[in-house]
């Protein structure tokens, strides 16, 4: 039997519908699914184009102002001169932005940190002087979040994941302050596009650093997941998952709290464990 071609549903272009064969104790029957959507968007400085990401249609522009300031291209909102989604068949899922320094530079000064980003997994050193070099500063120091609080995370980032909860296959970045405040949450693909639009709302509305906040993810926190979390100011980034070694290594090398595994009344602290107090 041939597969029927995807379209999108139309609560969202974030959710895609299609036939499946469902198997069950012997028995097969044939249903309707959801899937998560997943596209390249082309990020482009100007004219130029600079980076293509996979990721899920929506906050399409913050994805791509995360991405800068991640990235090191930008650190405040007055350096964005304009944002646009390009319209158009051909330009479709291509985002544009202007800076107000020259954009050339700018263009080189990232190939510049994809070239020092290669180092990841070949040198754990190499890699973390790089962030080091591009003068990221630890995140508050006296920030403080009872246990009991972190354990509550996951339970609302569930219940606030919309489209994971029709198709199980995406990812969330949820930002809530130390009362309990869900500040922003988004959903990606990719975990390291679900941050970058965190970080790009963040940007957005003029909150970075966010040195008042914690940062829940799904999945698990790897070394680029806590690169971003320290360019945004997050002073404690946690998941459900393990981190990798090199995570761990920049989280305790730059003063961050790192959480793993968190997962009903436990959790394993790898970094900053005096920003946890009892409760």
């Amino acid at each position: 039997m041939s597969q029927m071609p995807l379209k999108p549903a139309k609560s969202a272009r974030s959710i895609a519908l299609t036939s499946v064969a469902q198997w069950q104790e012997g028995a097969i029957t044939r249903n309707q699914d959801y899937l998560a959507v997943e596209e390249p968007l082309e990020i482009r400085i100007g004219d130029a184009p600079i980076s293509v990401t996979m990721r899920t249609p929506g906050h399409d522009l913050e994805l791509a102002v995360g991405f800068l300031l991640t990235e090191g291209l930008i650190v405040q909102r007055s350096e964005l001169k304009n944002l646009s989604e390009i319209q158009g068949v051909e330009a479709a899922n291509s985002v544009s932005l202007e800076l107000v320094s020259n954009e050339s530079a700018a263009i080189e000064g990232l190939k510049r940190n994809f070239y020092a980003a290669s180092s990841c997994g070949i040198c754990g050193k190499a890699s973390i002087e790089a962030v080091r070099i591009r003068g990221i500063k630890s995140p508050n120091p006296d920030f403080r979040v009872t246990g009991d609080f972190l354990c509550s995370l996951p339970e609302r980032l569930r219940e606030s994941q919309a489209v994971f909860g029709r198709t199980g296959g995406l990812h969330a970045a949820a930002l809530f302050t130390s009362s309990g405040e869900l500040l922003v949450l988004r959903e990606d693909i990719g975990r390291h596009n679900a941050v970058d639009k965190v970080a790009g709302w963040a940007l957005m509305q003029d909150r970075i650093p966010l040195s008042e906040c914690v940062l829940m993810v799904s999945g698990r926190g790897g070394f680029e997941i806590i690169q971003k979390s320290l360019v945004a100011g997050i002073p404690i980034l946690a998941s459900v998952s393990a981190p990798s070694s090199l995570a761990v290594q920049m989280a305790r090398e730059l003063g961050m709290t790192l959480v793993g595994f968190l997962r009903g009344r436990r959790f394993v602290i790898y970094s900053g464990e005096q920003r946890i107090t009892r409760g």
